[in-house]
């Protein structure tokens, strides 16, 4: 009988310790660099029907990620030549979703072509022949300084004022402040536009979801009647996200209200359009599809808008028909929660 050895042998596989070769090691490193890979290509095969999950990837879809810096450290640690090789997978295809939108060199804080946020009306118009400048804010029920952020407002030199949450409280100060350089206005429930050309056929736009009670008007279709043809703009502030237990992402009431304002858009007559709104939603929402799939987003950049905290979604959207986005940006926080949007627009 051979006796037995007393002498360890090396382990030869599996995950556990660094044994195997750099080929053989990292396998479950490499599964998951290839599952945030797949959720990055088809985030839409994720289904709603359990908690709204696949809103909820989306909404935070560029931030999936960050799974792959950890990874990367602990395939260094695992010497694993597969989960390096496999962590190029999301890496490619993070980089074709969301490279063009990484800041360049040339790309401040605003936009290029507005050297001060100061500047007039007048000398952005100036400056952009047959363009409209247009700003998106939600202003907060329960801002604290409602006049130092409608100067600020008023400050940045838009031809079109958009705000959401307008208490009856605070339109007086929105509107002392805006009105110098912006005298026209349509405002209807908690949603305004502020204008610096006439408004006509100014009404109320029913996005309302079923099983909300009271006094709730967040829709508002107007007529700009610009140097350069009539536009017909939009003001919603779809419902808020909410996210319990056990019901998950609570988009119903969101989705619902975009499903509203998709068919009054798709029944605008005027050829030129422009949205200007909280839709609490992001661009890779499927939830913002009645919308996405009817207008051009003004898209550069991340430009998160919300929280102003943390900012970690751009929520706060300009979108166009007929008209091109040229450019988009935030400006500096104001007493919101949310950043201002400014975009310019082109006829």
């Amino acid at each position: 009988m051979r006796p037995l050895s007393t002498e360890r042998q090396p382990f030869s596989g599996g995950e556990g310790g660094k044994a195997g070769t750099p080929w053989t090691r990292g396998r479950v490193l490499a599964s998951l660099a290839v599952l945030v890979a797949g959720l990055l290509v088809f985030h839409d095969a994720v289904p709603n029907a359990v908690g709204n999950l696949g809103s909820l990837l989306e909404t935070f879809l560029p931030w999936v990620g960050l799974a792959v810096p950890p990874l990367a450290v602990l395939a260094l640690l695992r010497r694993s030549a597969l989960a390096a090789v496999a962590l190029l997978l999301p890496v490619t295809v993070w980089a074709a979703l969301f490279g063009d939108r990484l800041p360049s060199a040339g790309r401040g804080a605003a936009d290029p072509a507005v050297p001060q946020l100061t500047v007039s009306r007048l000398t952005v118009s100036q400056l952009t022949v047959s363009q409209l400048t247009v700003l998106q804010h939600n202003v907060a029920d329960d801002n604290p300084d409602p006049a130092g952020t409608a100067r600020a407002l008023a400050a940045a030199g838009a031809d079109l004022v958009a705000l959401e949450e307008v208490t009856p409280e605070a339109l007086p100060a929105y509107g002392a402040a805006l009105a110098p350089d912006h005298p026209h206005r349509a405002v209807v429930g908690t949603v305004g536009l502020w204008s610096a050309y006439p408004l006509t056929d100014s009404r109320p736009v029913d996005i309302r979801p079923k099983g909300i009670e009271g006094d709730w008007s967040r829709g508002l279709r107007t007529t700009v009647r610009t140097p350069y043809g009539d536009v017909a703009v939009y003001v919603a502030h779809l419902p808020s996200l909410r996210v319990r237990l056990p019901e998950g992402f609570g988009s119903g009431r969101r989705d619902e209200s975009a499903v509203a304002l998709g068919a009054a858009l798709a029944a605008e007559r005027l050829e030129r359009v422009i949205l200007l709104g909280d839709l609490n939603g992001t661009l890779d929402d499927r939830g913002l599809a009645p919308l996405t799939t009817r207008l051009t987003p003004a898209r550069e950049g991340f430009d998160f808008s919300w929280p102003v905290a943390l900012p970690v979604a751009r929520i706060d959207h300009v979108m166009t028909r007929a008209m091109i986005p040229v450019s988009t940006w935030t400006l500096p926080a104001t007493g919101s929660d949310h950043l201002p949007v400014m975009a310019r627009v082109r006829f």
